[in-house]
């Protein structure tokens, strides 16, 4: 099923998620250096990462949102899609009540429950990675109809058409 957002004949969700992806998982690297050297830099550099990874996962969602809304109801793709979406609402849910609850006037200093929310978090991501790698490769989410090896260019214009 060809993605509905798409932008030079490309699908744009597959595109956005990879900032948001290594942002939030950037942090919980910072906040793995924090807790290794106590640097309030890395706290710093977390809590940054938090809030670029939560407002780009917010921009992937929306195309995410109008792929998910065109998959045919009653199917496999339309129940995967939905806890796919639905899990990454939940990890930006968690990372942004870790961001929430680093105190600001401390270099961002985060607290236990700050730091398991994003280790939480980042495996959630993991899980919903899957899920959306299960949608394209399994389901054919978001690829084009009669793709193949030899398909033309998506900026040719000209219609991909099964091999035979």
């Amino acid at each position: 099923m060809k993605s509905r957002a798409r932008a030079m004949g490309h699908a744009i969700h597959p595109i956005l998620i990879v900032l948001p992806l290594g942002l939030l998982s950037t942090a919980v690297i910072f906040d793995i250096l924090y807790l290794i050297t106590d640097r309030a830099g890395f706290a710093l550099a977390s809590a940054y990462m938090i809030a670029a990874g939560v407002i780009g996962g917010l921009v992937a969602a929306l195309p995410g949102l109008v792929d998910w809304l065109a998959i045919p109801s009653g199917t496999r793709a339309k129940s995967v899609g939905a806890l796919h979406g639905i899990g990454n609402v939940v990890v930006l849910l968690l990372f942004a009540v870790s961001w929430l609850l680093r105190d600001g006037a401390d270099q961002w200093d985060p607290s236990v429950a700050a730091l398991v929310l994003g280790f939480v978090g980042l495996l959630l991501a993991g899980g919903t990675g899957w899920l959306g790698g299960e949608l394209v490769e399994r389901l054919g989410i978001g690829v084009d109809e009669g793709a193949h090896p030899d398909a033309p260019s998506s900026l040719s214009q000209r219609e991909v058409r099964p091999t035979t």
